[in-house]
């Protein structure tokens, strides 16, 4: 294998979920694509690290300190919904029905990986619920880890005048219930709602 495509193989095999059959097919598509679409890609690639911050409010992807979300005069100031990454921000914003804003927190708490409350942003959250916040929406994920998080959160912050409540989890639409996991069987248990009688 020439030298510039093994490089191009190696390095696209250290992306996520990318193995080298799939670097070596990347590759060798990117050698029959025109060179100008080639380095447009690889000019959007270099770009990445320069055009894109996190926001100094929220924590999340921003251009320009802040990000669109909490320059949006319309979002619901008042709600924060509570997330681990920037990247869960991305999905929940997919389905359309979340009209507050959030707070990164960039991780959860892990004392096995050394990660407490102070390499969280913990102590932006505590500046931002000064400013009027009525409902914390607590959307860490569903490990050991995310419980763990959402918990400690939701004690920090139980004596203050705010509602404090976490995302539901249960059984997905369309999910068969012989495919899912004891725990999330007894989550959706768990948070059963009432039946509503139409008409």
């Amino acid at each position: 294998m020439p030298a510039p495509l093994a490089r191009a193989v190696e390095t696209l095999a250290s992306l996520p979920g990318i193995g080298p059959k799939t670097a070596l097919r990347l590759s060798l598509s990117l050698l029959h694509k025109p060179a100008k679409e080639v380095r447009d890609m690889a000019a959007a690639i270099n770009g990445l690290h320069q055009g894109v911050s996190f926001c100094e409010r929220c924590g999340c992807f921003a251009e320009h300190g802040h990000c669109n979300i909490c320059d949006n005069t319309r979002r619901n100031a008042a709600t924060i919904c509570v997330v681990e990454q920037p990247v869960d921000v991305l999905m929940l914003e997919r389905s359309g029905h979340f009209t507050g804003r959030y707070h990164v927190l960039h991780g959860r708490l892990s004392p096995v990986d050394g990660v407490g409350p102070d390499q969280l942003r913990i102590k932006a959250l505590d500046q931002r619920l000064a400013d009027g916040v009525s409902e914390l929406i607590l959307a860490t994920s569903a490990t050991v880890d995310g419980e763990a998080t959402a918990h400690f959160i939701a004690r920090r912050y139980q004596a203050e005048k705010i509602r404090i409540s976490r995302i539901a989890r249960g059984v997905p639409e369309g999910g068969e219930l012989e495919y899912l996991d004891e725990f999330t069987l007894s989550r959706a248990l768990e948070q059963r709602v009432v039946w509503e009688q139409q008409g």
